[in-house]
């Protein structure tokens, strides 16, 4: 009982030494004092391994290599925010709030630094860490948990007891600039790869399949928000979550504050402006959220950002290099892309030897040729541009590019429309460069959601001659499936089993996965609500498609265009033909939910909101992210939110999940 008492004491001890220097920044013992309290407790393990536990501080060295990382889904989606780059930007998006809040007074916002990072979200049960998981798409990420577990910044078991039963904290993984510049002077020492900034080396650490190689990185955290919570509750506003999540021995930012009004936050964010190189870690810009929870649900959603807060990035990062060659790529639906081949430079964080440089149009109003100096300019994650060519360093006897004629993959003949700023390879589908994005896009996980097919495998399959377009993935044989590299019997079976399930699909995602263009996924929906089949979709005239919500001139001429090729309707009967299919839907006019506006409050048992989502729009329902007078039903799942305090106040029906399945 001694010695069980003295571990119970050491691990104590060590934890009260993480909480003092991850979260408060005020560590009371030097390092050496604290390497002898862990090289103590791990001796003690080691004479009585009977007394190891799994939140010993000393399981976070790492375990046994795995073999892959599985799939989370996420409770409540991870969703991304909108950007600002300037003041005007962040005036609008104040103004925005209390034109939908209906309010004059200056808003409280909750302002901290945007960590250059990688987003995760650590799911605690009765106080104990239990899984770890990266956003992913937002919807599905992938599961870390033992890699994070290596975090000391991370608490394997919170503080005191004044937390749900279930709390899901969103934060961000990042590396410190010392950590950084560490790791790469001991790859260059190695003859390894170098990371090209600290997101890099945080996210490629915590992807890594041996854990024991994680704990080596210099990772920490800092949380943001919260996301699911059971049996329990957490305070009004984003601030005092903040500072309730620090008393729980989780670390928040130092440098975040509660401001009034836009002016606040364009103070915070010229004050942060002047502290940003002299922080620890890197951050490409400033979070303002608006600091009252009730007024974010009031605010709700809009696609997968929130209303309430955003990202004011820093100034444009701009540096000088040469172009050494202009290429043209060819992308999924055709478009043919000018890219610029830099001499690498290093600009906002990264090292850049590519640019796009977006169209002709674009290409011949900037004037870029091969042989000049030109400006490129990164901002935040925004994907690198040449801004323009120094006049006064072009070299004689430069040439102006102009658009091939024919296309650099296949050969087939370029087109670009008059009045359009996009030229086209007309080889559509038998052009190489297009089968290959073709049946990514086809696959992906918004089509027909093909688990197995990722992109190294679809172009072995183009490039073993096995596919030669979409309707061939479900004509392959396990037999030739397993000549693959890395493809073994068992990898074979689940990829045939996925391709057969991938059969069971919906219109809109089926119409999505033909990859028409500027046939996107509300599109797809709305094309299917309104025709009810495919065939009345793909023999509709141009005035048909038109009446169609949404659908205008261009559109419509696409939908035209693509059934009017041969090939096209030739492929479709194929995939028919081969077994997809899906359930009857009812045309627009004749949906039983047409006109009513629902909102889901807390979690559903048997389905996600996603999923609820998506039955009542397939019925005709809107589906709102708040509570108003016109809303016609609030769904109550468990543990619901302030939506249901509000439903009842203004009188709105009130449908549990099994009245809620029976209208459905």
């Amino acid at each position: 009982m001694h010695i069980k008492n003295e571990i119970e004491k050491l691990r104590r001890e060590i934890d009260e030494h993480n909480y003092r220097y991850y979260v408060l920044a005020d560590p009371s013992v030097p390092d050496s004092e604290y390497d002898t309290l862990f090289r103590k407790l791990q001796t003690l393990e080691k004479q009585h391994p009977e007394l190891m536990t799994a939140d010993s501080p000393t399981q976070r060295v790492g375990a046994e290599p795995a073999q892959g990382f599985k799939t989370v889904k996420h409770a409540i989606p991870m969703l991304s925010l909108d950007n600002a780059f300037d003041a005007e930007e962040v005036k609008a998006f104040d103004e925005r709030i209390h034109q939908r809040l209906k309010n004059n007074l200056p808003i409280d916002y909750a302002c901290e630094p945007k960590l250059d990072g990688v987003a995760i979200s650590l799911l605690y049960e009765k106080g104990h860490l239990v899984q770890a998981a990266t956003r992913g798409d937002g919807v599905t990420g992938e599961d870390v948990t033992q890699n994070v577990r290596t975090i000391r910044a991370i608490p394997l078991i919170l503080r005191g007891k004044n937390y749900p039963q279930i709390l899901e904290v969103r934060g961000e993984i990042y590396m410190t600039k010392k950590g950084f510049e560490k790791l790469n002077q001991e790859a260059e020492k190695n003859n390894q790869k170098v990371f090209a900034n600290p997101r890099n080396a945080a996210s490629g650490s915590l992807r890594q399949l041996d854990s024991k190689i994680t704990a080596k990185r210099s990772l920490s955290f800092y949380a943001y928000s919260v996301g699911e919570i059971k049996n329990g509750e957490l305070p009004s506003t984003h601030a005092d979550i903040l500072d309730q999540l620090e008393t729980l021995g989780i670390p928040a930012p130092e440098c975040r504050k509660v401001v009034k009004g836009k002016s606040g936050c364009l103070k915070f964010f010229e004050t942060l402006s002047k502290k940003r190189e002299s922080l620890p870690f890197e951050i490409d810009g400033v979070v303002y959220k608006v600091n009252d929870l009730s007024l974010q649900e009031k605010l709700g959603f809009v696609s997968r950002a929130p209303r309430w807060a955003i990202a004011h990035k820093f100034p444009a990062q701009e540096k000088l290099t040469k172009v050494e060659a202009i290429e043209f790529q060819v992308g999924r639906t055709g478009a043919l892309t000018p890219v610029a081949r830099l001499t690498p430079v290093f600009v906002g964080g990264v090292t850049v030897s590519n640019a796009t440089l977006h169209n002709m149009d674009e290409l011949q109003r900037k004037d870029i040729r091969v042989g000049d100096t030109v400006i490129v300019r990164r901002a935040g994650d925004v994907i690198p541009e040449v801004v323009k060519p120094i006049l006064e360093k072009r070299p004689n006897q430069t040439k102006i590019i102009s658009l091939p004629k024919k296309c650099p993959v296949c050969g087939a003949d370029v087109l670009k429309p008059e009045g359009e700023a996009i030229a086209r390879c007309m080889g559509e589908l038998y052009c190489p460069a297009q089968l290959r994005e073709t049946i990514k896009h086809f696959v992906s996980r918004r089509a027909m959601d093909i688990d197995g097919l990722g992109d190294k495998l679809v172009d072995q399959l183009v490039s073993e001659n096995l596919i030669q377009d979409i309707a061939d993935i479900y004509s392959l044989k396990k037999e030739k499936l397993i000549t693959l590299e890395r493809m073994g019997e068992k990898s074979a079976d689940n990829l045939l089993e996925a391709i057969e399930k991938s059969k069971d699909t919906t219109l809109p995602r089926f119409l999505y996965a033909l990859g028409i263009r500027e046939v996107g996924e509300a599109t797809a929906k709305t094309l299917a609500s309104y025709f009810g089949t495919l065939e009345k979709f793909s023999h509709a005239d141009e005035e048909e498609l038109q009446q169609v919500p949404d659908v205008g001139p261009a559109v419509s001429q696409n939908i035209i265009g693509f059934f009017k090729q041969k090939h096209h309707r030739e492929l479709v009967e194929r995939l028919i033909h081969s077994g997809i299919h899906w359930r009857k839907i009812e045309t627009q006019n004749n949906l039983p939910l047409q006109g009513l506006t629902f909102v889901i409050t807390g979690t559903l048992a048997g389905m996600s909101r996603e999923e609820a989502k998506e039955k009542l729009e397939e019925k005709g329902a809107k589906v709102a992210g708040s509570v108003s007078a016109k809303t016609s039903y609030v769904i109550l799942g468990e543990n619901p939110g302030s939506k249901l305090t509000q439903a009842r106040e203004l009188g709105v029906k009130i449908l549990n999940e099994k009245e809620f399945l029976k209208m459905i």
